[in-house]
């Protein structure tokens, strides 16, 4: 464990110490920013609307803008995950310290838990930013506050299985452009395989939907905690880090 949270913090101080977390900081602020003010300033619209129209009916904070922001959100993540996964081991390879740390004394596992952990967090401090401006509803408002964690959880579920793979991708090439770009092919397509059930019925259609991260992602936006979403999320990390260790392994086979 030790090594682990040792890796871990060399890796995510490494972040820091380039322009790259500072930048996903800014582009994710900025673009949820405009989504969350859109979003609120349709609500209160909306809201004197159905006041001066004498229907009374108070509408849902939590449908109307916690919902949609957490479902954008996502979309934001699709463009921002690959920008962290790109150099996990692509930079080792460029920079030539891949060899020292496939001979170090420490375990395959250990290097590729700390690096994934470190991603992760990299990746909580950017969802901070979306929880800080829902945390602003709060004061105005009295939003329910258990689908808002829910949501950030399979948001942080959802980048965890997409960091998996993108690292497994980042074993596969020294240039970090080419790792990024290859994984956010990826990513985009583990979006829209979903796609394929409007147009099809037949079973391996149901089995492609499936794999699709966005309909599993669907019910935490309406703050609902479902296990076969757990568990689909939990295996494409353990998915990601099985396939991370095997190239690793297939590397120092031919070193």
């Amino acid at each position: 464990m030790r090594n682990i949270l040792t890796i871990c913090r060399k890796e995510l101080k490494s972040y820091f110490a380039s322009p790259i977390a500072y930048l996903l900081l800014a582009i994710f602020g900025v673009i949820f920013g405009f989504f969350f003010y859109s979003a609120t300033a349709f609500f209160v619209q909306a809201s004197i609307q159905s006041q001066m129209s004498g229907r009374g009916m108070p509408m849902d904070v939590n449908q109307y803008v916690i919902r949609p922001l957490l479902s954008n959100a996502s979309v934001i993540g699709l463009f921002l995950l690959p920008m962290i996964s790109m150099r996990l081991y692509a930079e080792e390879k460029r920079s030539g310290t891949m060899e020292l740390l496939m001979t170090s004394p420490v375990k395959d596992i250990e290097v590729i838990l700390g690096k994934f952990i470190a991603a992760l967090l990299m990746y909580a401090c950017v969802l901070s930013v979306a929880a800080l401006n829902l945390a602003i509803l709060f004061a105005y408002g009295k939003p329910d506050w258990k689908p808002i964690l829910v949501g950030l959880l399979g948001l942080l579920l959802q980048g965890g299985a997409l960091l998996a793979v993108g690292m497994f991708i980042s074993t596969t090439t020294r240039n970090q452009i080419i790792a990024g770009g290859a994984s956010f092919a990826v990513f985009l397509l583990l979006w829209v395989l979903d796609w394929v059930s409007a147009y099809e019925t037949a079973p391996w259609a149901k089995v492609v939907s499936y794999i699709s991260v966005v309909p599993h992602f669907e019910s935490f936006t309406k703050g609902v905690l479902d296990t076969k979403d757990l568990v689909f999320f939990l295996s494409m990390m353990f998915l990601g880090i099985f396939l991370t260790a095997r190239s690793l392994e297939s590397l120092r086979w031919r070193a």
